[in-house]
């Protein structure tokens, strides 16, 4: 009798303790929720199978009280928030970088775009993107777009 109750218990606390690390550790709907729900499910099943219905829905009711009361003030008490990440980043790229190309403007590449590359303009190399065509090394393009950091190109023909 006594092997039973420390297999339901050691069950659904392993079960509970898989859950919190499925969330705390690892989010998202991994493995290791998913066998936490598990076992703590076989847990109550054995409970219900070796101990009787009348035990059985007690140790349902009880596991659902502890799951629910641990995460109702483990999340009210704000203690997975040394979990959270706090700070953040304020920088964006190549802010310091103002390039003051033109549309019209016309260069070459200097690799394959394929369709992102490099490109030279005034002999200063750019990240340049076309529009989905690949262009080879040492073609001469031709600056359509430029937004924020993006400078879109074409091939001239």
């Amino acid at each position: 009798m006594m092997l039973e109750w420390v297999t339901v218990i050691l069950l659904i606390v392993i079960g509970l303790v898989l859950i919190i690390i499925e969330l705390v550790f690892i989010p998202g709907t991994t493995l290791i929720g998913i066998l936490g729900f598990v076992l703590a499910g076989i847990g109550i099943w054995f409970g219900y199978a070796a101990l009787g219905t009348t035990v059985g829905h007690v140790i349902l009711g009880v596991a659902v009280l502890v799951a629910g009361v641990g995460f109702f003030y483990s999340f009210r008490g704000d203690a997975w928030s040394r979990f959270a990440l706090k700070e953040t980043i304020d920088s964006r790229v190549n802010d310091e970088y103002q390039h003051n190309l033109l549309v019209g403007e016309v260069g070459v590449t200097v690799s394959a775009l394929r369709p992102q590359g490099t490109a030279l303009f005034n002999d200063r190399q750019h990240e340049v993107q076309t529009i989905g065509e690949f262009i080879d090394p040492n073609t001469t393009i031709r600056i359509i777009r430029v937004s924020q950091h993006k400078i879109i190109v074409e091939a001239v023909s």
